[in-house]
């Protein structure tokens, strides 16, 4: 299946909007001159943030340089910041920044998915099913789904099988049945015992498939697959995508789970 990359997404841009009546005491005066400054704050941010996305980090330290300048608590900017320091390899001011950013705005959940994803790569996963927890409670946040997803893929390191098959669900209702999703869901479930239950979102996946040409087959889509087939006895299903397993993905962790599974059958 077509891997699908984990680039963080860009700061949103805040969009003040004041009106302008012509009075000069009217457009100096502190609302709109602070107006004023907080959309300069969040357009340097979403310059940095679309630097960081191109690699770019000297231009995106200048235009953070310049938020924190105009706002030096400024949770979107120590976000982002975070972000440039874990990309040099910089830990203790990565996690700094992002602790600051979220101490700074509570409610700015970015910073919580940014600093769960640090947490994660880290191996620290409590700590990381923590922030993606908090910030699955944001429901005005845009890219809820993909939080639930980062929810799951922590409590499932946690060895917590049920309470990831929880999340994985609910990032497939989020992003209306979003491929990653059904696939973690239905394999979860199959690890948890639910084969029933794991075929639905199975199948639905490979509905999903059938009508985009871009997805492929993964060796866990497949072990997965095959493993429901066996379970059900579909003896034709199941050759089929040892096939395709076999001669797609023959040095795969799954094809070797695959032939440990038949040797035990013996």
């Amino acid at each position: 299946m077509k891997s699908v990359n984990r680039r963080v997404a860009a700061v949103a841009t805040l969009l003040v909007a004041f009106l302008v009546t012509g009075c000069v005491t009217t457009t100096d005066s502190r609302f709109s001159r602070e107006a004023d400054r907080q959309k300069a704050v969040d357009n340097y941010v979403q310059l940095a943030t679309a630097y960081i996305g191109q690699g770019n980090t000297e231009r995106a330290r200048h235009h953070l340089d310049r938020a924190l300048e105009l706002e030096p608590d400024s949770s979107p900017a120590l976000a982002a910041f975070g972000l440039i320091y874990n990309s040099d390899g910089d830990a203790e001011l990565a996690e700094k920044s992002f602790r600051q950013a979220i101490s700074s705005d509570s409610s700015y959940t970015r910073a919580k998915v940014y600093y769960g994803a640090f947490l994660y790569s880290h191996g620290r996963m409590e700590e990381s099913r923590d922030q993606f927890r908090a910030a699955s409670k944001d429901t005005d946040y845009k890219d809820r789904g993909s939080v639930f997803y980062n929810l799951g893929m922590t409590q499932e390191r946690l060895g917590l099988q049920e309470e990831a098959a929880v999340s994985y669900r609910r990032a497939s209702e989020l992003t209306r049945g979003d491929a990653r999703s059904l696939l973690s869901l239905s394999r979860v479930m199959v690890d948890s015992g639910d084969i029933a239950g794991a075929a639905r979102h199975y199948d639905r996946l490979t509905q999903i498939m059938a009508r985009n040409e871009r997805l492929r087959h993964s060796p866990e889509s497949l072990f997965t697959g095959i493993r429901i087939a066996r379970y059900f006895g579909n003896q034709n299903q199941e050759a089929s995508l040892v096939l395709q397993l076999k001669n797609n993905f023959p040095e795969s962790v799954e094809y070797q789970q695959y032939k440990a599974l038949i040797s035990n059958d013996k």
